[in-house]
């Protein structure tokens, strides 16, 4: 489990990873998540406090964080996080900034 937050005007990296799969919930903020499916469809949701999204194996995803306040998620990974070298950065949605 993990804390993470973007503060206004960031855009993360996008990436994919190797082995796990995650579930965020949204603690604060408003922003902007892409997620694409491997050969599957695009999407850009809309994330704030009390939103939760799943990430499923191989998707792409990054987040951003357009608003005045901190954008700030709770994130679990199944099975737990392998370490370095599991997010494989990929091609985003937007430049990222962080």
């Amino acid at each position: 489990m993990a804390h993470f937050a973007l503060t206004p005007g960031q855009t993360s990296k996008a990436v994919t990873h190797r082995t796990v799969e995650e579930i965020w919930f949204f603690v604060s903020g408003e922003g902007e998540m892409w997620r694409k499916q491997t050969g599957g469809p695009e999407e850009i949701l809309h994330v704030e406090q009390g939103v939760c999204v799943t990430i499923p194996l191989s998707t792409h995803f990054q987040f951003r964080c357009p608003g005045s306040e901190p954008l700030a998620a709770v994130g679990v990974t199944m099975p737990p996080w392998a370490g370095d070298g599991e997010a494989v950065t990929v091609e985003g949605k937007w430049p990222a900034t962080v």
